[in-house]
């Protein structure tokens, strides 16, 4: 529908990889990716993965998993695949199994270590977020949403200033907004656009 009352096509001069933002056009209908805004934290030859960070579930984390309840965090659904299982994006640098998504920025690790970190009190707020589940691609398949049918826009991850932030509820509009030029009048599209 989007395609056919609004070309996006030659928008994104960004390529995807690991450690930019998909900020998805503003007519997908999936509700996993309704307006969402996705970090990419792996892009490769294997596929894509990656976290919704404006999608939360009225979960808490308490309810989840033991040996965390010191740490007050909204969860996010962060995408379709592995819904039942908790990941977690960090800031600690030395946390055991941990993989590097962008400078200062961390994904997984051992539990064990975080468990030990939240017992000593080093867990703080808005040095870490959890998702249930993930967003993931499979070879090619990114590319072909963005190239073909226009699903995604991309940006760098300093666009939507602190990933981390738990409390923002605006941040597709706010993300397109500091993008600039068309990005900035595509934040005020409706989401029915017959509805204007």
């Amino acid at each position: 529908m989007s395609e056919k009352l609004f070309n996006f096509e030659n928008m994104n001069k960004l390529e995807p990889k690991k450690g930019r933002i998909l900020l998805a056009e503003p007519f997908i209908e999936d509700s996993y990716f309704k307006r969402s805004v996705i970090l990419l934290c792996e892009h490769n030859d294997e596929g894509s993965f990656g976290f919704v960070l404006n999608n939360f579930v009225d979960i808490e984390l308490n309810e989840l998993v033991e040996g965390l309840e010191t740490i007050e965090s909204r969860i996010s659904l962060g995408g379709p695949v592995q819904t039942d299982n908790l990941f977690f994006l960090h800031k600690f640098e030395d946390l055991e199994g941990a993989t590097e998504v962008t400078d200062g920025l961390y994904v997984g690790g051992k539990f064990e270590h975080l468990q030990e970190y939240t017992r000593l009190g080093v867990v703080k707020e808005g040095t870490i977020r959890f998702f249930l589940g993930y967003a993931g691609w499979s070879p090619d398949q990114l590319e072909d949403e963005l190239e073909i049918s226009n699903s995604w826009f991309v940006t760098d991850v300093d666009a939507i200033g602190d990933v981390m932030a738990i409390d923002h509820d605006h941040l597709w509009q706010d993300t397109l907004k500091s993008m600039g030029g068309r990005f900035s009048l595509i934040s005020n599209f409706p989401e029915n656009p017959t509805l204007n």
